[in-house]
């Protein structure tokens, strides 16, 4: 197939790019101005063209004779600085126009890439239950909002229009290595989080084993790149995608004793045990309908991502792309 990935310079778009690639398709990428790191597309064969999701023209040249595109571009919240501006004239003005291209151009499948930052995650008490797509939306803060707003316009444009799109709403998402710096596991970055954990807090670095006032250890779920780029292949092309929306993460939540034990082992590093207080951390999707309906099956959990962390920090190829 002809696609087009947008947001190709970043960790999944290029990553997604040589997985296409390598299965036989043909891919073109949208290159924006203020984000040209392409020399980790060197050498797969990928068409690049430069554009701006803002402006019409340019959206409309890029989908051009594409059968397929996964619109991965967008301002997110850690990039930036972005402006509430850039995340209305970005994420919401330019959906529109990959809608409005795509539906011109007769293209066969659309994938939009949202985000679990639209779910009301942190609770008193921490999630009853797993987060499922029939979660109500709540979303808070521009980036959130922008991806609810994109939601609804592929939603309406699948209604009205019969424009074959799926939405995948990811995890947070972390390539080659960055388990091993995962900030909320390090004393030095969370002591300002809480009174209890400043006062921790001597100098020494050290894992923090977080757990709530019952002394529930924190519990997340996060997606490596590599299941993300897998889940982003499962859909691509299935009839029963069309009009669907999936959340994407890795095969299981992890609890914080779980990584810490296993960190500390692997780096070496002393661990305790603490309750900050306030809110806890603990939430984990139900993957129960990419699985039925796309055949997703992630692989990545905590424990093997952190040992390809450390064997891609040692130089050895994990099969991911730079970030």
């Amino acid at each position: 197939m002809q696609i087009l990935v947008t947001g190709i310079t970043g960790r999944i778009g290029a990553n997604l790019a040589a997985q296409l690639i390598h299965r036989g398709h043909t891919v073109r990428g949208l290159v924006w101005d203020r984000d040209r790191r392409t020399e980790k597309l060197a050498g797969l064969g990928v068409e690049l063209v430069d554009g701006t999701l803002t402006s019409r023209d340019d959206v409309d040249a890029a989908v051009a004779g594409m059968e397929a595109v996964y619109h991965l571009g967008a301002a997110f919240q850690g990039g930036g600085p972005f402006s509430e501006d850039d995340y209305f004239d970005i994420n919401l003005r330019g959906t529109y126009h990959m809608l409005e291209a795509c539906r011109r151009a007769g293209v066969e499948h659309l994938v939009f890439a949202s985000s679990d930052a639209l779910y009301d995650k942190y609770v008193p008490g921490g999630m009853k239950a797993p987060i499922t797509e029939k979660t109500p939306r709540e979303p808070r803060g521009w980036y959130a909002l922008s991806k609810a707003a994109g939601e609804e316009l592929c939603e309406g444009y699948a209604r009205t229009y019969g424009l074959p799109v799926t939405i995948l709403r990811f995890a947070i998402v972390l390539g080659a290595g960055e388990i091993l710096d995962f900030p909320q596991f390090y004393l030095s970055h969370m002591r300002k989080q809480s009174p209890v954990l400043e006062a921790l807090w001597d100098g020494q670095e050290r894992l923090v084993l977080l757990q709530d006032d019952a002394g529930r250890p924190f519990r997340k779920h996060v997606a490596d790149v590599r299941d993300i780029v897998h889940g982003c292949l499962c859909a691509l092309g299935k009839e029963r995608a069309f009009g669907q929306t999936y959340q994407l993460a890795g095969p299981a939540a992890f609890n914080w004793d779980e990584a810490i034990y296993r960190l500390s082992e692997l780096l070496q590093i002393p661990f305790i045990e603490a309750r900050p207080g306030g809110i806890p951390t603990f939430y984990e999707f139900d993957l129960d309908k990419a699985r039925r309906d796309i055949s997703f099956h992630p692989e990545y959990d905590v424990v093997r991502m952190m040992v390809d962390a450390l064997n891609h920090r040692r130089g050895e190829p994990i099969g991911v792309l730079p970030t």
